[in-house]
């Protein structure tokens, strides 16, 4: 048996751009996605803090060493530019990995577009 665990999470980042017209999914600056351990194609869950949305979809990697988190296709009718995120990664596991499981959570500088603060391993 398998379960589902959260294996990393960008906690707080900021939306830097929000299009449209794109066939979907979110580009992230690959400095970022390899703080948090995201792989490109991955598949994340994104929870907007400004307004309660969620959604599914695939990073894929964006501007290097430019912060970006870019929300890309329909998902712009949901999140917006400026709007804060928590993107999560998860991971199948057996039960005794998922207890030795310490998934990294990389946090921001307040008030700046995606710094890294630190890197958390519980």
């Amino acid at each position: 048996m398998f379960v589902k665990i959260l294996k990393s999470k960008l906690h707080r980042a900021r939306v830097t751009q929000a299009k449209l017209h794109y066939p979907g999914s979110i580009a992230i600056d690959p400095n970022l996605m390899e703080a948090a351990g995201i792989m490109e194609y991955e598949f994340v869950l994104i929870a907007d803090l400004n307004n309660g949305n969620r959604l599914q979809t695939y990073a894929i990697s964006g501007e290097p060493d430019s912060g970006e988190i870019s929300i890309l296709g329909a998902a712009a009718n949901l999140i917006k530019k400026d709007d804060l995120v928590i993107i999560f990664s998860f991971g199948y596991y057996t039960p005794e990995q998922a207890h030795q499981l310490k998934p990294k959570i990389v946090t921001f500088e307040e008030n700046s577009f995606n710094k890294v603060k630190e890197i958390i391993t519980k």
